[in-house]
């Protein structure tokens, strides 16, 4: 392994690691708990269940001394949903076991579904991230935009030597934050990690991965891989989550179900306090029960928490991820359990538009018709 991916959920290590899959990097997504075993490929993404983790500090601390890569990424929300002060806190002490001089670069700009750093601020569609979507999340909504608020510390390195700002904030602070608003922007904070070498601990979202997989390659990789979804085959949509986006996506796929030959489960939208987790372990189970039936040849998971508990009610221990047909959701084949090599496609809930769902089963079958 030469890339460790920390992510705080499923979808997020899922939408990161298949960037470096894409750049022809062996890719595999791990459940919680696979780091603890050596695995064959050049890149793999953890994902630790940290969002709402009160442990996430000492979880992410942990992951990331104990694995001790090469190079390590950590992936927090784009939204800056969760527990992101206490992971970054966790990655550079985890870090620093190896790494004395280590400090996080944080930028969790994502150009291609709408969010920047502009300042330090973070902006979804250029409206502050507390102000959209994220800020009315059920579970765990965004009170900031201001990255050096919700990472009390942090500085802000700007200049046209970034990696020059980069070490001279990093003098004063333990995390260093970058603005972004498009993907050169991006490139050029990959490039300044890239030339400060494994010191520099990059945080962010998918945004940033594209780059980090473009820069750290050194040596070319194989060919890619491909994924098989069988002709005829139905495919199984299962949606844990609440945001308003996934539920658009629902609605436009229910719309064209017998079209897409699809079928839908969709967590109850009740918002319980403290049932997150009991709605994700539902749904898991019922999807296994659906695949019981082996008529699908697609899966397709959407929202971190049920795409856990799927993967885990089916037996998997991950997923090997080979290629992105809609951007920002990967896809690959199940690892591990009795639906071992089945396709599988992720998507974090807020990702996309309307048409999203849809025009990623189109596009994995083939479909004529399929929106675009």
């Amino acid at each position: 392994m030469r890339v460790l991916v920390l992510a705080d959920d499923l979808t997020g290590a899922g939408d990161t690691v298949v960037s470096f899959a894409r750049s022809g990097w062996s890719s595999l997504l791990s459940l919680s708990g696979g780091w603890r075993r050596e695995p064959d490929e050049e890149t793999v993404a953890v994902t630790l269940d940290s969002r709402r983790d009160p442990r996430a500090g000492q979880v992410t601390a942990r992951a990331a001394g104990d694995l001790d890569p090469e190079l390590l990424y950590l992936k927090i929300d784009s939204t800056v949903r969760g527990s992101v002060a206490d992971q970054v806190r966790g990655a550079v002490a985890g870090r620093r076991r190896s790494r004395p001089g280590a400090y996080a670069v944080l930028c969790p700009a994502y150009p291609a579904m709408g969010r920047t750093v502009e300042d330090g601020h973070v902006l979804v569609h250029g409206v502050p991230v507390h102000l959209s979507a994220a800020g009315d999340d059920p579970v765990t909504p965004v009170t900031q935009s201001d990255l050096r608020a919700l990472v009390p510390g942090a500085a802000l390195a700007v200049g046209d030597d970034l990696a020059a700002a980069m070490r001279e904030a990093s003098l004063h602070s333990d995390v260093v934050v970058t603005d972004a608003r498009d993907q050169a922007d991006l490139d050029r904070i990959a490039a300044a990690v890239a030339e400060i070498g494994p010191d520099a601990i990059p945080v962010g979202s998918a945004g940033l991965a594209v780059a980090l997989a473009r820069v750290w390659r050194t040596t070319a990789r194989g060919a890619p891989r491909t994924v098989d979804v069988p002709a005829g085959s139905r495919s199984l949509v299962v949606v844990s989550s609440l945001h308003p986006v996934a539920r658009e996506q629902v609605a436009d796929l229910e719309a064209r179900a017998d079209q897409l030959a699809v079928d839908i489960l969709v967590t109850d939208p009740e918002r319980v306090d403290g049932a997150a987790e009991q709605r994700a372990r539902t749904i898991g189970a019922e999807a296994a029960r659906a695949l019981a039936g082996q008529k699908h040849g697609l899966l397709v998971l959407v929202g971190g928490d049920g795409a856990a508990q799927t993967l885990l009610a089916l037996g998997a221990t991950g997923i090997r991820v080979v290629d992105a047909p809609v951007e920002g959701v990967p896809l690959g084949t199940l690892v591990g359990g009795p639906h071992d090599g089945l396709p599988v496609a992720t998507k974090a809930g807020g990702f996309g538009d309307a048409h999203t769902l849809s025009q990623l089963i189109g596009v994995v079958h083939g479909a004529q018709g399929a929106p675009s």
